[in-house]
């Protein structure tokens, strides 16, 4: 029988260079592996018999998705139900591995399954979207070894952050993936700046509107040996402790489950004190930068024609805003700043910052618009992007200038 790691999750790993001037900055990091917001069961345990390997193992994901949605559907209406499996099929996005141990004809394994939030709601009759909180920029700052880090190379602390579904969270995580001018500007130094001034600069940078600090210490009794992790969930510039608490593994290789256990608990923290009003974003930083113009106020007409004072006035509608995230192709700082620019440009806009900066590949831009997503790609597409829509996302290209004709052959004369 063979055995596997426990909770083996996929991860992209990308390195970056950021050239200005003479100056050079090279750091990791971990892109987030899901933040679609899917409806997440974890811990549901099959114990399966076949006629081979892979058909036990086919058992086991099929036995998962039937008590994964019995549990979710506990979880949600208080009811647990059943569906067919050919319906499951459709519902289900993903399965993870937490462990799992294979045999020639066994397979016993601890599963998670993702379900689609939006199929998933319809069919339990409850709203699919959930009450978000403010968009919070996270810095996971870990100290191993006497030293703090952050984003200036790539860290387990920041990894196990980007393995973290957020779906059935209500906190809006803003997490940078480590690379570009991430080690620049968001370091360990960051953590203990307390002026708004440079803060309300980086935050505008990321399109968030408050900083959370999660840190763990870490303390190894001896190399391999047991492993004792002290966390603590702050926020703010000032990092206000929320709460704090202590996990011990007994082996270094398990570090990586330590830690996520970690970001599990204090997910909980951040959720606890939203809801309980403890968690605000700081007001200081949602004031404009000193020195920022003020717009001339135009001054009032009044109107003078007459009306009916009986008549009651028929309120404007308001627009919904919404926020999206738009990968575009960003080769340089140039298309940068013309990217952002362009969609600033587009109507209904009311702010667009790179909340993720990769030089030579494909940034994050988070945008807020009055209107849904399809008025936006259908708004872009009408200036000369090539737009693909997904759920509350945007992938745009410019559009190629098409091909000049070549001249017609002249024809031989005589």
């Amino acid at each position: 029988m063979t055995l596997y790691q426990p909770r083996r999750i996929l991860a992209a790993v990308a390195l970056g260079v950021v050239a200005t001037g003479a100056v050079v900055a090279q750091q990791g990091g971990v892109a987030a592996i899901d933040s679609s917001g899917s409806f997440e069961v974890n811990g549901v345990r099959v114990d399966v018999a076949g006629p081979s390997a892979d058909a036990a193992r086919t058992a086991g994901w099929r036995i998962a998705q039937r008590k994964g949605w019995q549990m979710l559907s506990q979880r949600l209406t208080g009811q647990a139900r059943s569906l067919p499996d050919g319906t499951l099929d459709s519902l289900v996005s993903g399965i993870v591995v937490e462990s799992e141990q294979i045999g020639p004809k066994r397979y016993i394994a601890r599963l998670g399954v993702l379900f689609n939030r939006g199929r998933a709601a319809s069919i339990l009759g409850i709203a699919g979207v959930s009450e978000r909180s403010p968009a919070m920029l996270v810095l996971p700052l870990i100290w191993d070894g006497g030293t703090g880090t952050v984003f200036e190379r790539a860290t387990p602390w920041q990894a196990a952050w980007a393995r973290f579904r957020t779906g059935g969270s209500v906190m809006d995580y803003v997490r940078p993936s480590g690379t570009g001018a991430d080690g620049l500007l968001l370091n360990a130094g960051q953590v203990t700046r307390r002026g708004r001034g440079w803060w309300r600069t980086v935050l505008n940078q990321y399109g968030a509107s408050d900083v959370l600090i999660p840190q763990v210490h870490l303390y190894r009794q001896w190399p391999g040996g047991p492993v004792i992790g002290t966390f603590t969930a702050g926020y703010g510039p000032d990092n206000r402790l929320l709460g704090s608490f202590s996990l011990r593994v007994e082996q270094g290789d398990a570090v990586p489950a330590l830690l996520d256990e970690g970001v599990r608990r204090i997910d909980a923290m951040y959720q606890q004190a939203l809801q309980s009003g403890t968690l605000r974003p700081d007001v200081v930083l949602a004031a404009p930068p000193p020195g920022t113009p003020v717009a001339p106020v135009e001054e009032e007409i009044t109107d003078l024609t007459l009306t009916d004072p009986t008549a009651t006035p028929t309120p404007a509608p308001a627009a919904e805003a919404v926020t999206l995230s738009i990968q575009a192709d960003t080769p340089n700082v140039a298309a940068v700043e013309s990217t952002e620019a362009a969609l600033r440009a587009v109507p209904g806009v009311r702010s667009a910052a790179t909340s993720s900066l990769a030089l030579g590949g494909v940034s994050v831009l988070r945008v807020t618009f009055d209107g849904d997503a399809a008025i936006l790609a259908a708004a872009l597409e009408a200036r000369g992007w090539q737009v693909q829509q997904g759920e509350g996302a945007l992938r745009i290209r410019r559009r190629a200038a098409a091909a000049t004709p070549p001249p017609p052959a002249s024809t031989p004369q005589g």
